[in-house]
């Protein structure tokens, strides 16, 4: 009976620790340059495609500022992620 226990306990914490392996994998990609740098393109293509169809001159400078922005943001979220992290403790 004991033994039997343990087992269940051991694949337990095997299933803790496999999940825990893909719960640190999502959060590097949530947190990779490769992430931010195509949610930037993707969002420069789908404004300049946008700014194209409504007619804006100079469609693809225009849609730098978005994606851009988008860049700046995530590079002060994370400070500020940090600094709140921080204070949580």
């Amino acid at each position: 009976m004991l033994v039997n226990e343990i087992e269940k306990l051991k694949e337990e914490i095997e299933k803790i620790k496999e999940r825990n392996r893909r719960v640190e994998k999502d959060k590097t990609w949530e947190t990779s340059l490769t992430r931010r740098i195509a949610i930037a393109t993707s969002t420069y293509i789908l404004i300049a495609i946008f700014l194209i169809i409504i007619g804006v001159e100079k469609p693809f400078l225009a849609a730098i500022i978005p994606a851009a922005a988008y860049l700046i943001s995530t590079a002060s979220l994370e400070f500020l992620r940090r600094w709140w992290l921080k204070s949580k403790q």
